[in-house]
């Protein structure tokens, strides 16, 4: 195997690769940890003590990866179509 050959294989591979982790990843753990509240679900107010229960994840600390949420449309697509 040359070198030219293991570069062509191995810049088809790798991100062949990462795409079925990425699948795999979506299908086991469909949600993931939400940035904006690091995965507590309550962002703390400017000033005081207090905290609030984020908005944007409705206060779960989890979202919904962008993978998942292509799968489930194009599922509710094909679900529709089939009717």
């Amino acid at each position: 195997m040359t070198l030219d050959t293991f570069a062509a294989t191995a810049a088809i591979a790798i991100p062949a690769l990462l795409t079925l982790r990425y699948i795999y990843l979506c299908h086991a753990h469909p949600f993931r940890e939400h940035t904006r509240c690091r995965g507590t679900g309550r962002i703390p107010y400017l000033f005081g003590r207090g905290w609030r229960f984020c908005p944007r994840c409705n206060g779960t600390g989890l979202r919904l990866r962008i993978g998942r949420r292509i799968w489930n449309h194009a599922r509710r697509l094909h679900r529709d179509g089939t009717q």
